[in-house]
């Protein structure tokens, strides 16, 4: 007769994870040219596993326990009151935007043809918001090596219209976000910062995600931490995380999470619109919101991936470290990325820039370092306003976007997650030096 309780099956399962774990995913060492140098990826352990395992145990399939400790821990991270966790990083874009929609900020809220002030190069989901609610992207130009917009560049953008700046940290790369800020204040306009690339980064010590009203972050697997699918929006404010939860969960004005009821005692004592006196609270819609919650294994396999958090960041900063030195011998045919001044990125990636003097076609070298097996990203949109999705929306341009098409044309990245070796990375440069040199890289 079996005597064992579901408490004891449960922790035999788990307990048979790491085994299984060993076996699915063994190491082995670098091989240049068989083995790929990922420009992205992610890195898990059989903890993280174990933790996927022990939710879906659970069998509970929307947010959770662990949903609830991954926001606390998270926040508590980062350094801020609340953090609000969503089904990606461009829903937590999304999030952010729209919960500046809300009547409820009166004047403040953002409004068909208001304008928004942000990057032309850049991810096309922080700006995908911005149209979607019929608001005016107002683009401004990077500085070359951070890739980030200056202080000056968003003072040009202002106008009467302008209700709120929204715009990432270019990978990891924090742009001014304290000026920025302080900017932003004076003139009372919204600031959100997209993090999603971003996470860990500091500038004068403080963290990226904690100089704005809002801020977003993705846990992709390409990104700091992954849940495979996931995001979050944080924010400091009690009266916009009432808002960010209600546009979260179907725009209910109720706060009880999912399989709570009456936590307030006012379900049926209430009276809200034109509904009938004592319509169920639960039931009740203040804002034109969405479903974009995750689920609770997602959440147990991010709460496992941010214990290693510190140590996935100093990885990478060490592989940036390394990468900068060994490449610093192509300065002059290369531009170099540059770190923003008193900050501490946690690099996403290692931007190149291809001098024009060197007469190297970019793409000639991004097949040359693919057909080695290396991965290589473009600096996404490059110039969103040549994108053929943005063609003919309304926008405004500030300037000429100089420096924004330099990037469409001559930047892009390698890895730096912690997920590769030194072998790796000494591949990299030893592809990179040889594809400047070789001549069917050269334009044509």
């Amino acid at each position: 007769m079996d005597n064992k309780t579901a408490v004891d099956t449960r922790a035999e399962i788990l307990s048979m994870i790491p085994e299984y774990f060993s076996k699915s995913f063994p190491k082995r060492d670098f091989i240049p040219g068989r083995d790929s140098v990922p420009a992205s990826g992610k890195v898990f352990d059989e903890e993280d596993m174990k933790s996927l395992i022990d939710a879906s145990l659970d069998f509970w399939l929307t947010s959770g326990r662990f949903a609830e400790d991954f926001e606390m821990e998270f926040a508590k991270f980062l350094g801020a009151k609340h953090a609000f966790l969503v089904n990606s990083g461009s829903s937590a874009n999304l999030l952010a935007l729209s919960c500046l929609t809300s009547r409820t900020l009166g004047e403040r809220a953002l409004c068909p043809g208001d304008e928004v002030i942000t990057v032309a190069a850049g991810f096309p989901t922080t700006v995908n918001p911005i149209y979607q609610y019929g608001l005016v992207p107002v683009y401004v130009d990077v500085e070359l090596g951070t890739y980030n917009a200056s202080i000056e560049g968003i003072k040009s953008a202002l106008s009467a219209k302008t209700k709120a700046i929204f715009m990432a940290h270019t990978l990891g790369n924090p742009f001014d976000a304290k000026n920025i800020s302080d900017f932003a204040k004076e003139k009372g306009i919204w600031l959100i910062e997209d993090c999603c690339d971003a996470l860990g980064s500091e500038l004068g010590g403080k963290k990226a995600g904690t100089f704005g009203d809002l801020s977003t972050f993705s846990f992709y697997p390409a990104h700091h931490i992954t849940m495979g699918e996931g995001g979050a929006v944080l924010t400091n404010s009690p009266g916009l995380a009432v808002l960010v939860q209600s546009f979260r969960d179907w725009g209910r004005d109720c706060q009880c999470a999912p399989g709570q009821d009456n936590r307030c005692g006012l379900r049926f004592s209430q009276k809200f619109g034109e509904l009938p006196e004592g319509y169920d609270h639960k039931y009740v819609y203040s804002e034109i919101g969405y479903n974009l919650k995750l689920t609770d294994m997602q959440a147990a396999v991010g709460l496992s991936q941010l214990k290693k958090l510190d140590g996935f960041i100093a990885r990478r900063r060490e592989n940036f470290a390394y990468l900068y030195e060994k490449l610093s011998s192509l300065e002059g045919k290369i531009l170099l990325p540059k770190a923003m001044p008193n900050s501490t990125p946690s690099w996403f990636g290692f931007p190149i820039g291809i001098a024009h003097s060197v007469g190297v076609n970019r793409e000639n070298l991004l097949r040359f370092l693919d057909s080695r097996k290396i991965g290589t990203r473009l600096l996404f949109g490059g110039n969103l306003t040549r994108q053929p999705a943005y063609i003919g929306r309304d926008h405004r341009i500030v300037g000429k976007l100089k420096n924004t098409d330099y990037v469409m044309n001559n930047v892009f990245w390698v890895g730096v997650y912690p997920g590769l070796s030194k072998e790796m990375l000494d591949y990299i440069v030893s592809s990179i030096t040889t594809g400047l040199n070789n001549e069917m890289t050269v334009a044509r």
